[in-house]
């Protein structure tokens, strides 16, 4: 292997995603194994739940979590981590709703946090030891949004939710920046996704179209190539940053 297969090589590395049944979570799970890794492709179902048009490598093993369970968060991390330690853990698990702000119950504002959030800092909790002992460095990539940048309608919860996100990401990346544990996050923009679609009509689908430069969606493997690039040796001095892969979004004005 030479040294720049070496850069970006997976081999060897277990790695965590959570929320990797569908959509974004499982593209993310297919591309980390096809790199090398050995990919833990957690969700609520344990299996997937679209029919894609690619194979599913076999060092992809599904399994079960619920993120908004902190017993299930410390049983199936805990397995994992004991049974071969965890190098990298991803947290894409994420939830939305679709509610005006005048509208939102504390149900399911707490719901919305209870995943985005908390679900997040338990699952960087419990892997905390294993990725300490990383023999590659460990990771942690949690997936933001870039509604923790811009302002939407209707979705005041999700975007409260994945600023937090971007929080703990600095946080976590300074507070264990001794630990051997790098902290990074990358914010998508508009990806089909399955939850993507539940805030989105046709006029919504214009305005998002014409509010980006590249005037189209994202891929989901353009977003897991951001995944791999961050759990591989070629990213060993980030730590503490949000990567945008938003087909320019961010940046356009007018």
């Amino acid at each position: 292997m030479d040294k720049l297969q070496q850069l970006y090589s997976l081999e060897g590395l277990r790695i965590i995603v959570t929320g990797a049944s569908s959509g974004l979570g499982l593209q993310q799970a297919i591309s980390l194994a096809q790199c090398g890794a050995t990919v833990f492709a957690l969700s609520r179902s344990g299996k997937p739940k679209v029919d894609i048009n690619q194979a599913i490598p076999d060092n992809v093993i599904f399994d079960t979590i619920d993120v908004s369970n902190e017993e299930s968060i410390r049983q199936k991390i805990t397995e994992i981590g004991e049974s071969g330690g965890i190098d990298v853990l991803v947290n894409n698990a994420g939830i939305t709703q679709r509610v005006r702000a005048e509208e939102i119950s504390k149900e399911l504002w707490e719901s919305i946090h209870n995943v985005n959030v908390t679900g997040v800092l338990l699952c960087c909790k419990q892997a905390y030891p294993y990725l300490k002992k990383s023999a590659h460095i460990g990771r942690i990539i949690s997936i933001s949004s870039m509604a923790s940048y811009l302002g939407f309608s209707e979705v005041v919860p999700y975007s409260s939710s994945k600023a937090a996100v971007l929080g703990l990401t600095r946080g976590l990346a300074v507070e264990w920046s001794a630990d051997n544990i790098l902290v990074n996050s990358v914010s998508p923009g508009w990806f089909p996704s399955e939850m993507s679609q539940q805030v989105m009509d046709d006029d919504r689908k214009s305005k998002i179209l014409n509010r980006m430069p590249l005037h189209r969606f994202g891929r989901p493997e353009e977003l897991a190539a951001m995944i791999c690039f961050l759990a591989s040796p070629a990213a060993t001095y980030i730590t503490g940053q949000d990567f945008s892969v938003d087909g320019g979004a961010l940046a356009f004005g007018y």
